[in-house]
């Protein structure tokens, strides 16, 4: 079934007319016609989302993984949109070594990791998810690098569009400046559950692509649409952490992610675009499930060699303790992290190596860096750049 999602209104600037896009306010209209299969997607997502959180309160140490996907969540995202940082060069940044990329692309990365902090955080402190909340965030997601001359936190004030080289031969134009608040305003009330109550799921499905479609800032709107996701599935409980790294899936189906959200604009294909979310949320749910599965195998693993090696075993558990948290990183950091001496560290790390635990992979004689491999290879599955 084709249906209208929006109309068309021409424009023009220099002498050029443009179509400008202004869609319709959510929920759609008619409503969805959810068949048999979405049923059973929407049941299967929400089972995998379900185990995804179960397994965050059963971990020891939460904040770990916590930690490591939202960073591997703020690396695919970012590469959706070009940048060709790898986890490796973001661990590297943040341990104030130098990226093997240039610094704009890891800083990218980084900005979005305290983007999702900051919003987080907010609506921790009982802040609702709204227009205010989303103008803060995007100020944090642009106050560094590529895109800081952008407005970060402010609602564009001029015409922008996606994809050719200015409007007239865009492949879409989004609404203009001066409806852009109209729009935006309609999307908030949908957010609140005005005119009607959404699904969780369904609401974040509908919500990212009409953001897309308003594409109300003059830079990172790929990036804050698919922040928003997060955002809803943590305001309304259906995670406890944001522990989903949804842009796995869009990665790894970039076109087609790209092609679903024209078919909506042009077709009216919301059922499409929800299979193609709902199947996302599934896999990549379940993925992430079976990486902390293998993870906590991996450390568990590792700790009974080291419980083994009688003398050596408690700073050499210190040392694993401390990888687990920074797999990749220097002796004198570690030592500065552990208060011993870098002698002391050196021996644990030497311990480390014999185990197969760590590999050392610079080759050099000075400034050496030690990577927990298999760990890093468990969390860089699916970050190679594009």
């Amino acid at each position: 079934m084709k249906r209208q999602t929006g109309v068309y209104r021409t424009c023009s600037t220099a002498g050029e007319s443009y179509r400008v896009y202004l869609p319709d306010p959510l929920p759609p209209s008619p409503p969805l016609d959810l068949d048999s299969e979405h049923h059973d997607l929407m049941e299967k997502a929400n089972r995998a989302l379900g185990r995804l959180d179960g397994l965050t309160l059963l971990l020891p140490d939460t904040s770990l993984l916590l930690y490591f996907y939202v960073r591997k969540e703020a690396l695919l995202s970012s590469q959706i949109e070009g940048t060709q940082s790898s986890f490796n060069d973001l661990l590297l940044f943040e341990n104030d070594e130098a990226p093997g990329v240039p610094l704009d692309d890891v800083q990218e990365v980084s900005s979005y990791v305290a983007a999702m902090t900051y919003g987080l955080d907010r609506m921790r402190d009982g802040f609702p998810l709204s227009l205010r909340l989303i103008r803060e965030i995007h100020e944090v997601l642009l106050s560094k690098g590529r895109g800081s001359n952008k407005g970060p936190g402010e609602f564009r004030r001029s015409q922008n569009w996606v994809g050719g080289s200015r409007p007239g031969n865009a492949t879409f134009v989004p609404p203009p400046p001066e409806l852009l608040m109209e729009c935006l305003g309609a999307l908030e009330k949908f957010l609140h559950n005005d005119p009607v109550s959404t699904p969780v799921l369904i609401k974040a499905a509908l919500a990212h692509v009409q953001f897309e479609t308003i594409h109300p800032f003059l830079d990172g709107n790929g990036r804050l649409g698919r922040l928003l996701i997060t955002f809803l599935l943590c305001a309304e409980g259906a995670l406890t952490e944001p522990v989903l790294y949804l842009s796995l899936y869009f990665k790894a189906h970039r076109q087609e992610y790209y092609d679903w959200l024209q078919k909506v604009r042009c077709d009216g294909d919301w059922e499409g675009w929800l299979k193609f979310f709902l199947t996302g949320v599934m896999e990549t749910s379940d993925q992430a499930t079976q990486s902390s599965r293998l993870i906590l195998k991996l450390f568990d693993k590792d700790r009974e060699q080291i419980e083994r090696l009688g003398k050596a075993t408690g700073t050499t558990l210190r040392a694993h303790q401390l990888i687990k948290a920074k797999p990749l990183l220097s002796i004198p950091s570690a030592a500065k992290a552990l208060a011993l001496t870098v002698p002391t560290v050196t021996q644990s790390f030497h311990v480390l190596q014999q185990l197969g635990i760590v590999r050392e992979i610079t080759g050099r004689k000075r400034g050496r860096l030690f990577a927990y491999s298999e760990y890093l290879s468990i969390l860089n599955q699916g970050t190679e750049p594009l």
